[in-house]
């Protein structure tokens, strides 16, 4: 058989974005084993090792690198080709909220996608805090939003958990001074978080910054004049991560999705991208924790 199968790759790609086939296979609605099967038979096909398995987590072999790349071209088209000769041509707009701190890397691949296989739908981004997105979505004047919370709401679905973390500017010491200096944004809801571990912590801090402004933490922080919390993987690239037990640990954050559209069925489609990405997001910090 020379014939690479559709079905097969996504499995493959699945594991290698995921980072294991526990969590792959719950993406994909499928059996562990099932997935499992799929990626030996494809291995075997090939005579090739597509996964190291050898170290904490699951990693892509050089050959395992080449045919991923050729598997998302060939599932993209797919899909692609699938969506255009099946799919009912919707229209209509969506609103999507996000919080500041989690639009990038995620939701710009979204809204591509969204833009490519659903051409008529308008897609309308609003980024604010998540007290303000749960507000508008209780109101109905959301379809769709994604928060960043310590315990979401009973009716939110769990994406992703990260830690938060302490940034300062690229090779900064605001970090060192005491009182430590910090800035917080008025409306963010990590600063009850931060503000109330360093109190219990008994840390000497001082509020530098208080703004309505994420620009103005941003400018302040990269002068070196005082540090933030922030979820890691999305802070600014001038911005440096504190060595993490330096300061008082700031836990975990969860990012949840909250969806309750009359609309299912232009907004299931976004939903599932969504679901999709921050998986793919999840696995590539694995990697990374796999290979420090």
């Amino acid at each position: 058989m020379r014939n690479l199968d559709i079905a097969t790759l996504r499995s493959f790609m699945a594991v290698a974005d995921a980072g294991g086939v526990t969590r792959a296979a719950g993406f994909l609605n499928l059996t562990q084993s099932a997935v499992s099967m799929q990626i030996k038979r494809l291995e075997e096909m090939l005579g090739l090792s597509l996964l190291d398995r050898s170290r904490r987590g699951i990693t892509v072999t050089p050959e395992g690198e080449q045919l991923l790349k050729y598997a998302r071209r060939m599932i993209e088209l797919n899909d692609e080709a699938y969506a255009r000769l099946t799919q009912v041509d919707w229209e209509g707009e969506v609103v999507l909220g996000v919080p500041h701190d989690i639009v990038y890397p995620v939701i710009p691949r979204v809204m591509k996608r969204m833009r490519c296989e659903f051409p008529r739908v308008r897609l309308q981004l609003l980024s604010s805090y998540t007290s303000g997105l749960k507000e508008k979505f209780a109101r109905g004047e959301v379809d769709v939003i994604l928060t960043t919370e310590t315990a979401p709401d009973p009716e939110a679905e769990a994406l992703l958990e990260m830690p938060l973390r302490w940034y300062g500017a690229q090779g900064g010491t605001a970090w060192k001074s005491r009182p430590l200096r910090i800035a917080f944004s008025r409306h963010c809801g990590f600063r009850a978080v931060a503000a109330g571990l360093m109190d219990a912590g008994g840390m000497d801090w001082e509020l530098a910054v208080d703004s309505e402004s994420d620009r103005t933490i941003e400018v302040s922080v990269s002068a070196d004049l005082a540090v933030t919390p922030m979820l890691e993987g999305h802070a600014p690239a001038h911005f440096e991560m504190i060595p993490p037990g330096t300061l008082p640990d700031l836990g975990l954050q969860k990012i949840a999705l909250y969806s309750g559209s009359a609309r299912p069925q232009i907004v299931e489609p976004l939903v599932e991208f969504l679901r999709s990405e921050f998986c793919c997001l999840g696995g590539a910090q694995v990697r990374e924790i796999a290979a420090e």
